[in-house]
């Protein structure tokens, strides 16, 4: 098989994306374009794309620095810039593969080229959360089910991922 192209996301990408999200979950995890671009402005160096040759957009990871304490919000706007003052965590948003793009190695090279800029900005936790039974995967890079005492509110965000979601963590190491 020829090259993937992997590549860092841009503002120009985002309906490829959206067509990326819409193959790919139901309708009660499809997120806006203004939520999915706010993650991009947030933090550019750690969304990434990637395509199969010849082809179109093939997958997609958004990811960005988040307090520890807390989840964002599902389908919720991020405010470019911002940076609060607690410890902060890599939160790895949504990672999406087409069913074209599964089996080729994609996810792995998406999720390692962004965590490499993750370490680069000094984080050293991670946490995601997984859906539509996407939690066996996380495990081989690592993550398990986070041991976090939730809060009311985290149970109401981590609630509107669906009944399946599962809060995950891990530590980036060296």
């Amino acid at each position: 098989m020829s090259e993937i192209v992997l590549r860092r996301m841009r503002a120009a990408d985002m309906s490829a994306v959206l067509a990326v999200q819409a193959q790919c979950y139901g309708a009660a995890l499809l997120e806006s374009a203004d939520a999915l671009a706010s993650r991009l402005a947030l933090s550019p160096e750690t969304c990434w794309v990637a395509a199969l040759p010849g082809s179109r957009l093939a997958a997609y990871l958004l990811t960005h620095a988040w307090p520890e304490a807390t989840l964002p919000p599902l389908d919720g706007v991020l405010m470019s810039g911002w940076r609060p003052a607690e410890p902060l965590t890599w939160f790895v948003h949504d990672m999406a593969v087409t069913p074209a793009g599964r089996g080729t190695g994609i996810a792995a090279r998406l999720y390692a080229a962004a965590e490499q800029a993750a370490r680069a900005a000094g984080l050293a936790s991670s946490r995601l959360v997984a859906v539509q039974s996407a939690a066996a995967w996380w495990r081989r890079v690592g993550y398990a089910p986070s041991g976090a005492t939730e809060t009311a509110a985290h149970r109401a965000k981590l609630a509107a991922y669906g009944a399946d979601a599962v809060l995950m963590e891990r530590r980036l190491g060296g």
